[in-house]
């Protein structure tokens, strides 16, 4: 148990293993009123924040990858039990994704925020110097969801902290106890106090206690609905959103594929974390010669997948983290089926635990786009294989969807994967893989359509995090007042009208003209009056 949750015993939430109810811990609520003091102290803190150098809080940064590196196995066994997933996901997908973005960022930060001059747009302006400047947010507010509870918010954290902002972060009520360990990555680096907060607010609650309490910006990552009523709610003070809310991804699979690497990645990008992935794999479009030997190999590694308790190492899937859930899933599994749908594959019966949020992996064939496991997200593990005579009406079916968060493309030929990829509407596209792009933390994270607006990770992600402001001086010394300054008369029409015909006249005694007239009024730029 943390310090945190010892100096704050009342109203716990009880963090239990989904697995099998084992209580891990607890996690104290906070009061809307306790979130009010948290955000006018983060709000005053902040101001001394942004003045430090980047450079300093890169220093800060850099003590809390150490404590991750440090504490990797306790965080990824952390992460195993209260989300239900295995050790190896948890350490593959969550820590050390944590542990390479926090290297990343701390490294190309002053890079990311280091003034930018722009080039001048007008050689009659060229008195004029532009640049623009990076200016943090104020406070930003981060609701993260149970699927991905350490890595999703982490790299948020961390660019947010590292751009001059403070930040308070609700992480999921399902997976608390993940949440308090996330805290005291932050804690271990003894930052200032109020810079980094930890909130354990009910998530119908949260993004609507954050805006009303004057929140500068908010990062959600949830459920379209919800997507929606906060994006709503903050258009009431035009606070900026940056809105992740899922997919309901397509994979395509052309005949010259690597099928065995296919299957293995349709394996892995839809099913780790029991499926529980937004930018997971759920449809698969598998071009008509590829399409039963493909098949054929995804059945065979579906069916020797291991479910189970994580004792071990070896189990491949763990459980679903909510009952919710898993009963979503059957819904949409039983609608697939009553609509003609195939179950082709089944993974094997779990071991060592007998609950209702085990679902074992399935792969489903004679699927059509009727059925909801084609037009919603599933979120669980469910492969549904669809096969297509030609590439082209794989795109078609992938971008007939409201949703558009990821995507992928299988072939041999990069130039021809690389075409059919930019005619996905999806944010990521990745060729020859699926879902991993989240752990890359110089690639933007974010979809199209119905999946969210704006970006987090990489430099787009920094951008997120700041305003731009441009600051403009003026270089030549001894002007004292701009052409086209008071007091008005012919001559200033003239010269300003000469600017125009000097630069854009189309014949050159014209243009000349116009140099004549600008001359003229040149000299009132040097005088008083």
């Amino acid at each position: 148990m943390s310090q945190y949750q010892r100096e704050h015993p009342s109203d716990p939430t009880i963090c239990r293993n989904p697995a099998t109810g084992e209580v891990l811990g607890y996690s104290p609520l906070t009061g809307l009123e306790e979130l009010e003091e948290i955000i006018s102290n983060a709000r005053n803190a902040q101001r001394n924040w942004a003045e430090i150098p980047v450079k300093q809080r890169v220093g800060y940064m850099v003590r809390v990858r150490d404590h991750v590196v440090e504490k990797a196995e306790e965080l990824a066994e952390v992460i195993s039990r209260d989300n239900g997933k295995t050790r190896v996901d948890a350490l593959a997908t969550e820590v050390m994704p944590a542990a390479m973005a926090i290297d990343y960022y701390a490294k190309h930060a002053r890079g990311f925020l280091k003034p930018r001059r722009l080039r001048s747009g007008n050689i009659v302006l060229f008195n004029k110097r532009s640049k623009i400047v990076r200016v943090p947010y104020g406070v930003i507010g981060v609701i993260s969801p149970w699927n991905y509870s350490f890595s999703i918010p982490f790299s948020e954290v961390v660019t947010g902290l590292l751009t001059g902002n403070a930040v308070v972060l609700k992480t999921a009520t399902e997976t608390q106890f993940v949440g308090r360990k996330l805290e005291e990555c932050f804690l271990a680096a003894e930052l200032p106090q109020g810079i980094f907060s930890q909130v354990n607010i009910p998530g119908r609650l949260a993004g609507s206690a954050f805006l009303k309490n004057g929140i500068d910006k908010l990062f959600f990552t949830g459920s379209e609905t919800v997507g929606k009523q906060l994006m709503s709610e903050a258009g009431e003070t035009l606070t900026p959103l940056v809105l992740e809310l899922g997919g309901n991804d397509a994979m395509l699979v052309c005949d010259d594929a690597d099928l065995h690497r296919a299957a293995a990645g349709a394996v892995w990008a839809g099913l780790s974390n029991s499926g529980q992935s937004c930018g997971g794999v759920e449809r698969i479009y598998v071009q008509e010669r590829a399409y039963k030997p493909f098949l054929e190999l995804l059945k065979e590694k579906v069916e020797v997948l291991r479910l189970g308790l994580d004792e071990d190492f070896n189990v491949d899937l763990g459980v679903m983290t909510t009952e919710r859930q898993a009963v979503k899933v059957r819904d949409q599994l039983e609608d697939a089926l009553s609509k003609g749908a195939v179950i082709y594959a089944q993974s094997a019966e779990p071991k060592g635990i007998s609950s209702s949020k085990v679902l074992p992996a399935l792969v489903l064939t004679e699927v059509t786009h009727d059925m909801e496991v084609m037009r919603e997200e599933s979120f669980g593990p469910l492969l549904a294989v669809m096969k297509v005579d030609r590439m082209d009406e794989a795109v078609a079916l992938a971008n007939d969807s409201h949703l558009g968060l990821t995507g992928s493309v299988w072939s041999r030929n990069r130039k021809r994967a690389d075409k059919l990829a930019r005619q996905i509407q999806a944010g990521a596209v990745m060729i020859n893989d699926h879902l991993m792009s989240h752990g890359l933390a110089e690639t933007p994270w974010g979809g199209f359509k119905k999946s969210g607006i704006g970006r987090t990770h990489g430099a787009i992600g920094f951008d997120e995090m700041t305003q731009p402001q441009v600051i403009v001086h003026d270089v030549l010394p001894g002007i004292r007042r701009n052409v086209w300054w008071h007091p008005y008369g012919r001559g200033v029409y003239q010269g300003l009208l000469g600017v125009i015909q000097f630069l854009y006249g189309k014949c050159l005694p014209k243009r000349l003209k116009g140099l004549w007239h600008l001359l003229k009024v040149l000299p009132r730029c040097f005088t008083t009056r």
